[in-house]
């Protein structure tokens, strides 16, 4: 290629064209004259390496992995069998590899793979049927010690119900932020869907008899799974993003509960959630929602009629939405209500 292209240059034709014709760019060309002939393009074919298994050896190797004495063993049992009889094929990272590549990486075993089940559909229909709660970590001062931050956030009008901030996270203190919330919020036996995902706070006994004890039914994410529990993670995203969220690390217990106070007074009564139609989380959780954004679709019609010519389609949109879900039946069809996305960011 160089040849060809030294040849191109020498008969008057530019270095660039010359390139491109050849399907090489112009700089990888100038640095294989500067710096040598080493092809370091990806598409480039390399020698192959020395300590790379041959062809009979690959088909040695599954060849023993589908025999009847290890076709259920994992590649992890296999290795440490062969070393016993005093057997080295190749490493366990390298038959997984083969396998993979043979498509024969599946459940070796006679047992059922276990496969997650997905967590149950709930349908919020007005506010205090199911809530969310997660926790969080917020820096200190101490370098690898963190306060906790326990938010419970309702689905329905996305209400931060309750909260606490801890020097640590477990089961305790958990119990008693549902119970002070469910008291606040009025909750009745079997009124609330209480979710979470699969952390040891979420699914300690304490907790769970405090649960039961209020009537309340918990519900949980599946086991690495990000998507289950989306609102507590919009939530703790505005948190961390707000642009008075401080910048240096918190120096005591005290100083981190006053700013989460300060946080959860202007997010319930002041911000304006785009995912109900830009009323605040308190409005909507009271139920003032409704006659607000009749009166702003008012303004927009008498906006209209003053002057149709500056309005080519419909006003704007304020119909309240509906219900919220967690998690529905069918993630390809809309839920009821024109409910927001399950990804809809706080």
């Amino acid at each position: 290629m160089l040849d060809l292209v030294n040849e191109a240059v020498a008969a008057g034709a530019r270095k660039g064209p010359a390139c491109e014709l050849l399907g090489v760019a112009l700089r990888t060309v100038e640095r294989w004259q500067r710096f040598g002939l080493e092809d370091r393009r990806p598409q480039a074919l390399r020698p192959r390496p020395a300590n790379a298994l041959s062809e009979e050896e690959s088909a040695r190797i599954l060849a023993l992995l589908c025999s009847p004495e290890y076709r259920d063993l994992s590649p992890q049992q296999v290795v440490p069998r062969l070393a016993d009889a005093g057997i080295y094929l190749a490493s366990e990272a390298t038959i997984y590899r083969l396998l993979r590549e043979a498509k024969l990486l599946r459940h070796r075993e006679r047992s059922r793979p276990a496969t997650p089940r997905k967590p149950g559909s709930h349908e919020a229909v007005g506010p205090n049927r199911v809530w969310s709660w997660d926790i969080s970590y917020l820096p200190t001062v101490v370098r690898g010690l963190f306060f906790y931050l326990y938010l419970v956030v309702d689905l329905y009008s996305r209400k931060v119900v309750g909260w606490q901030v801890h020097d640590h996270e477990g089961s305790e203190a958990a119990s008693a932020l549902i119970t002070e919330a469910c008291l606040v919020e009025g909750v009745c036996r079997d009124q609330l869907v209480l979710h979470a995902d699969n952390g040891s706070p979420m699914k300690g006994e304490t907790l769970l008899v405090t649960l039961q004890a209020l009537g309340v039914m918990p519900s949980f994410s599946r086991p690495s799974v990000s998507d289950d529990n989306p609102f507590s993670e919009a939530l703790f995203r505005t948190v961390k993003y707000r642009p008075w969220y401080p910048e240096r690390p918190f120096a005591s217990l005290a100083e981190a509960r006053a700013w989460v106070e300060r946080f959860v007074g202007w997010y319930n009564d002041e911000h304006h959630h785009s995912a109900i139609r830009f009323v605040t989380p308190a409005q909507r959780h009271r139920g003032e929602e409704r006659a607000l954004l009749a009166q702003r679709d008012a303004v927009y019609q008498a906006a209209r009629a003053k002057n149709p010519a500056r309005w080519s389609r419909q006003t704007r949109d304020w119909t309240p939405i509906g219900s919220v879900w967690l998690n529905p039946p069918n993630r390809r069809r809309p839920s009821t209500g024109d409910a927001p996305s399950l990804r809809a960011a706080a």
